[in-house]
């Protein structure tokens, strides 16, 4: 069976895990061919604990010029995801890259360019895609049996960090280090997941409070506002600071609604279509007859696993991928606009300006406390928002 040489550029927590999955066999179609990372402890072990046959780079610049590998895994910080993307697409190897796809959407615009100019597959680790609880509600709205979503709340703030968690490194919450803090670091998933099931909004109204709950200096609570194209709203709730928290979905729809909690789906659906019957009904305080379920799933979870799979599969024998290139500018543009409408205090229009976006990051990034990270040095002059692999 032939298999797809895969190289994994940054073997630091996900890159490692992402080794791991493939060495332990759990993506039968993958060869793990070479690795790279810039801190020698990372390359020796890499060297103590993988196959001779896999080759070990410094320079994710070199793993992608060696010729090693058909294709690569990104799993280095935020800001170097367009540059080793973009490098690898232009070198004729097809990327799947982790979340977030960026910091900003105009640099993930920059890779999905990049992937159609070379005719490479790009593709993002959007793997709680592939939870059966979230696929099940994603076809059930998909089917139409609900109706047009009137109304989305997603409260989702289980992410509780103390200050050690942030204290653990000088880049952690950072903009220079992260570009951002809960909607960067905690929320791609949740974020991606939304515009997956529900669309994308039109427009949002939000308030990001900067180090509310820690000494940080990004947003570690987040109230989003959102527009919906067919007039219909939400309400995004994230926090590190909420103990217990709370991880609750729930969408109204013309026929019912569905709650996701507790890895769950609740689905009440109602007799008719709730448009219909405002106008039709003689009952001033009408009550409707529901059926309320618990929707089926397939119990599946593969994860990582799942995405890496599904990217093999598609390069091997032309399967569908879990997300498209084009679904990582959504996401970031999501978040993008909730952070420009959080830094200046406007409603914001989706797409926002990129210029604009961009420039008020930049102005974070030059005033942020860390310049400097380990393994990765951060410019805060040049034009443009980012970081120069140095």
């Amino acid at each position: 069976m032939r298999k797809l040489r895969l190289g994994v550029i940054g073997i630091g927590n996900m890159g490692s895990e992402h080794c791991r999955m493939i060495l332990d066999g759990k993506c039968p179609e993958v060869e793990l061919a070479a690795v790279a990372d810039r801190r020698p402890e990372r390359r020796t072990w890499a060297k103590e604990r993988m196959p001779e046959t896999v080759r070990v780079f410094t320079e994710g610049s070199d793993l992608i010029r060696s010729g090693a590998c058909e294709a690569v895994l990104v799993a280095v910080p935020h800001y170097q995801h367009e540059e080793l993307s973009v490098l690898a697409l232009e070198n004729g190897l097809d990327v799947l890259c982790e979340k977030p796809a960026s910091v900003q959407a105009s640099r993930t615009k920059r890779m999905v360019e990049a992937a159609e100019r070379t005719g490479r597959t790009l593709t993002f680790m959007f793997n709680q895609r592939t939870n059966c609880v979230y696929r099940a509600l994603k076809e059930l709205l998909s089917s139409g049996r609900l109706g047009a979503v009137k109304r989305m709340n997603w409260i989702i703030t289980d992410w509780y960090r103390t200050q050690r968690y942030y204290d653990s490194g000088s880049w952690r919450a950072t903009w220079a280090g992260e570009g951002g803090g809960v909607l960067l670091n905690q929320c791609p998933h949740q974020l991606d997941l939304l515009v997956w099931l529900c669309g994308m909004p039109s427009a949002v109204t939000a308030r990001c409070y900067e180090g509310k709950w820690h000494h940080i200096e990004v947003e570690d609570d987040v109230t989003a506002c959102l527009e919906f194209p067919n007039g219909a709203t939400g309400v995004f709730v994230a926090s590190t600071g909420d103990l217990p928290g709370t991880n609750r979905l729930e969408i109204d729809c013309e026929r019912g609604k569905a709650v996701c909690e507790n890895g769950v789906v609740r689905v009440w659906e109602i007799e008719g279509n709730e448009r219909e019957i405002c106008f039709a009904s003689d009952d001033p305080w009408y009550q409707a007859k529901t059926r309320e379920y618990i929707l089926e799933t397939d119990g599946e979870n593969p994860q990582h696993a799942g995405v890496t799979n599904a990217f093999a599969a598609h390069l091997l024998h032309g399967g569908p991928l879990v997300a498209e290139a084009a679904d990582g500018v959504r996401a970031l543009q999501l978040s993008n606009a909730i952070h420009l409408s959080g830094w200046t205090g406007e409603r914001m229009e989706i797409p926002v300006s990129e210029e604009r976006f961009d420039a008020e990051l930049e102005k974070r990034i030059a005033a942020s406390r860390v310049t400097k990270t380990g393994d990765i040095t951060y410019e805060t002059s040049h034009q443009g928002t980012g970081s120069r692999l140095s």
